[in-house]
């Protein structure tokens, strides 16, 4: 056993739910096939320069057809839980009707994953609107909120009596961000901070959800929000008010109306805090990097600034493991009892390490990632807050949106072009951990 193992043996105790994650978009494929309508992310794909290298969603991993391969790879690694998303345009497309066929390929995966003793934790959202929602007015009209809600209430009626947790959204912040004020991401609107609107939708979509979960008997509801540690380029008052407003902007207006009922910036209506602000039963994070920010520049309220002395990934975000312990720590300070527990819903790095000559492939970066990061988890565990899952990010390597084909997420390597798999070390790492908690 390695030092990283031999430390890490055991630490979380038996009732740790060890996952991995993915998203529809990413892995899927069939993006044209039995009755499935293009997402805003199909749409985004075909602008000229939107996505590295021209890369689309239109192929991915082929989940699609190749799930059984994927479930028997998750049960190899002896996972306890997997992390996907429903594609809401394979199961309501174009019209707004109902398609079967769509709902089936999801009855086909549930069943293979509770065959192989793996529990189902879907994603309602996870980024690909419909593209027929965002010619109604998208993420800007809150009637996009009813026809998730619509939405919701079928995908639960067919699968509340097999899926116990269930979450709402997915990162809602990056799509408000990037998707609908810098650009970067579908549907590729620069609207700067009138984006903000958009984030009242997502909340108000997610607490519409959930009161479509609880009605048709879910007992177990969370939400995945990206959350980053704000630092400071100095303790000037120029710098100490740009990074309030940069973390009320990424940080506190996605939690603060969810578990406080407030909102930091005061575009959410009091009568619409009131059907966010829906009981959780825990609270997924998705941990990369901190944020460091300086004074206010090209006129925006704050300025992003390079955070060195830390190793990076291949994305070049820097890798900074405890600065998962600093926000956990933070929440607990921040949100108290109003902090339901908590599951680490996406954590990873891009490292693109390739096959050697006899197939393997030793990325021991991502193990390097994995092991820092779990330490940095169980710190703050030891710390007082109360973490009881992890989900890795990914399984698969996969299309990481604006990005393509370009960065590797996953412990299991795709070659696109045949998409054969190949456990990672890392695949192989984190199997002996999981199976130390055995």
């Amino acid at each position: 056993m390695t030092d990283s193992l031999a430390r890490l043996a055991g630490a979380f105790g038996p009732d740790f739910t060890w996952g991995v994650s993915t998203a529809s978009y990413q892995i899927e494929g069939a993006v044209a096939e039995d009755g499935r309508t293009p997402s805003v992310w199909d749409t985004f794909c075909q602008r000229p320069g939107a996505v590295l290298g021209g890369d689309t969603g239109e192929v991915a991993c082929d989940h699609y057809h190749r799930y059984a391969e994927d479930v028997a790879l998750m049960a190899g690694l002896g996972v306890d839980a997997y992390r996907f998303s429903f594609a809401w345009p394979r199961i309501v497309p174009h019209g707004g009707r109902v398609e079967p066929r769509g709902l089936d390929f999801y009855d086909r995966l549930v069943d293979a994953l509770l065959a192989a003793g793996i529990e189902p934790v879907p994603t309602l959202f996870h980024w690909d609107t419909p593209q027929w929602v965002d010619d109604l007015g998208g993420w800007w009209e809150r009637s996009t909120a009813d026809r998730f809600a619509d939405y919701v209430a079928v995908v639960a009626d067919r699968f509340a009596d097999r899926i116990s947790r269930w979450i709402t959204l997915n990162e809602p912040a990056m799509v408000t961000m990037l998707g609908h004020g810098l650009g970067t991401h579908a549907p590729g609107e620069a609207r700067g901070f009138d984006a903000l609107t958009t984030a009242h939708v997502q909340l108000l979509a997610h607490g519409r959800a959930v009161q479509a979960l609880r009605a048709a008997g879910v007992g177990s509801i969370g939400v995945a929000n990206n959350h980053t540690p704000v630092w400071r380029a100095d303790d000037s008052e120029a710098v100490r008010e740009a990074a309030e407003i940069y973390d009320a902007v990424h940080n506190r207006l996605f939690a603060d109306p969810l578990l406080l009922g407030t909102c930091p910036l005061g575009v959410i209506p009091d009568d619409d805090l009131a059907v966010i602000a829906q009981p959780l039963d825990w609270y997924g994070v998705n941990y990369y990097n901190p944020t460091l920010i300086g004074p206010p520049a090209d006129d925006l309220p704050f300025s992003l600034l390079d955070i060195e002395g830390y190793a990076r990934n291949d994305f070049g975000w820097p890798l900074v493991p405890a600065g998962l312990t600093e926000l956990l720590v933070g929440m607990q300070e921040r949100y108290g009892d109003a902090l339901p527990p908590i599951m680490i819903t996406e954590n990873g790095g891009s490292f693109g390490e390739e096959p050697d000559a006899s197939g393997r492939v030793p990325d021991q970066r991502r193990i390097d990632q994995l092991a820092t990061h779990l330490v940095a988890l169980r710190a703050a565990q030891d710390a007082g807050v109360d973490v009881r899952g992890y989900f890795h990010w990914s399984l698969l390597d996969n299309f990481e949106w604006a990005e393509g084909y370009r960065q590797r997420f996953g412990l299991v390597h795709v070659d696109y072009a045949t998409q054969r798999r190949t456990p990672k070390d890392s695949y192989h790492w984190y199997r002996e951990l999981i199976g130390t908690h055995r």
